[in-house]
């Protein structure tokens, strides 16, 4: 299953929150990404069935292996793109905007050329 955007952003938040400590729930991610708890229901069931969320009985959403993976790799690109645009001279408030916008369109070759420039890699 290929995912969009908005299901790398999902991945990425919960895996944010869940280094936080404590269990992530639906409602957590709500209020972090500031979406409805029914888009976020929606995508839940959309990440759950594509084999990337599972939840358990008290409702706490938990990464699967593929979905770890996932967000690792989106949250790796959010944390050096942040940091190369710093190095650059942008403030870090609009860096990490930009980052969060350019890591999911970003080519692989081009994110390991900044990687390396930013001696990350």
């Amino acid at each position: 299953m290929h995912l969009q955007e908005s299901g790398e952003m999902y991945l990425e938040t919960i895996l944010i929150l869940s280094k936080k400590g404590g269990g992530v729930r639906s409602v957590d991610v709500s209020e972090h990404m500031g979406v409805s708890k029914p888009s976020v229901s929606r995508a839940i069931g959309l990440l759950k069935n594509g084999g990337y969320v599972t939840m358990d009985k008290s409702g706490h959403l938990n990464l699967t292996e593929e979905g770890l993976r996932v967000a690792e790799h989106i949250y790796e690109k959010h944390t050096v793109l942040t940091h190369f645009l710093v190095s650059l001279g942008v403030n870090e408030e609009t860096a990490a905007e930009d980052a969060c916008k350019m890591e999911h369109i970003i080519s692989e070759t081009s994110f390991h050329a900044i990687k390396k420039q930013a001696g990350l890699e």
